[in-house]
């Protein structure tokens, strides 16, 4: 599987972003994927945890964890931004869930 990553590098517009083609493995153990309806995040000076879960009933399960530091976070947090909004572009606003107590 290929993908896109942006990379800041030196020389290519004063610190903009220049794409280049990583080649990815996906493992056949993930690559399925898992569902997930709930995520907490905590964090410590350095670095964020990202609990991913599936809560049925009074109960759930984490279902996978990403660990990562505070400059990966913000790359992670402006792409899910970025997609969300092209998401929306194409499909329509997402209406926001409403918490249950």
């Amino acid at each position: 599987m290929a993908t896109t990553n942006p990379q800041r590098t030196p020389g290519n517009g004063g610190g903009g972003r220049k794409q280049r083609e990583l080649k990815l493995r996906v493992p056949e153990t993930i690559a399925g994927g898992v569902y997930c309806n709930t995520m907490m995040v905590h964090h410590t000076a350095g670095e964020f945890v990202m609990d991913f879960a599936m809560v049925m009933g009074p109960g759930g399960q984490v279902v996978a964890r990403v660990v990562t530091g505070p400059a990966h976070m913000k790359h992670i947090v402006e792409a899910l931004a970025d997609n969300l909004r092209k998401y929306e572009s194409i499909h329509g606003p997402i209406e926001p869930r409403r918490r249950e107590a």
